[in-house]
């Protein structure tokens, strides 16, 4: 149980630190949540700093949902403080866990009075692990919505909602089958609706047509 504890911990800790705040903070020396749409997120400090420290932030985020899949849950080793109900083995059970810590401690970090990002980046990272095939075509929505209509939240939504349809038609419609379905499915729903809950101010914004659109021009000094 200890050793649980210590994976979920570390997995919090790894996913609360606010990549966005430190970068606003040592490119401009401001906290990017008194700026823009007040967010610790990529997609603010793409319309603060400029795209290329948006996607710096981006990936920065995404690596945290990684290490905490991919490193922290190796700590794991012996038999599972509870009973293990679902069909995925230990390790991957742990890796859920694990993944779901680090979005936790994005959306909410220790690390700045609990109001960190949406969690869609960390999410991303976590899940390109535990569902590669489903996120894969989960960035290509994103990808097409956001060419398409330069709104970043709208791709994140989308791409959020993509990924449980795509393990459901993939299971469903082409019968492909996929190890722990029936567990899979309603965690990734159950995360899924998580990052849409934390996008639920931009929902307003885009029904009311007052979200800020995506630009890719040099930011200006």
């Amino acid at each position: 149980m200890y050793l649980m504890a210590t994976i979920i911990l570390l997995s919090y800790l790894i996913g609360s630190i606010p990549n966005s705040i430190i970068i606003s903070k040592l490119v401009m020396g401001i906290d990017i949540r008194e700026h823009g749409s007040g967010n610790a997120g990529g997609t603010n400090v793409s319309r603060v700093l400029g795209w290329k420290y948006g996607i710096l932030v981006i990936l920065l985020d995404a690596l945290k949902g990684v290490l905490a899949v991919v490193v922290v849950a190796r700590l794991h080793y012996g038999n599972m403080p509870f009973e293990n109900a679902t069909p995925f083995d230990d390790f991957t059970l742990v890796q859920i866990i694990a993944g779901i810590s680090a979005v936790i401690g994005h959306i909410w970090t220790v690390f700045a009075n609990f109001r960190g990002g949406k969690g869609i980046a960390t999410a991303l990272g976590m899940l390109i692990i535990v569902a590669t095939v489903d996120m894969l075509v989960a960035l290509g929505v994103f990808v097409l919505v956001v060419a398409y209509s330069r709104y970043i939240s709208l791709g994140s939504i989308m791409a959020a909602i993509a990924v449980p349809l795509t393990l459901i038609i993939r299971e469903n419609v082409f019968h492909v089958d996929i190890p722990g379905y029936s567990t899979l499915l309603p965690f990734i729903i159950g995360l899924s609706l998580l990052v849409i809950y934390t996008h639920r101010k931009n929902v307003v914004r885009l029904v009311n047509g007052s979200e800020s659109k995506i630009s890719f021009s040099k930011k200006k000094k």
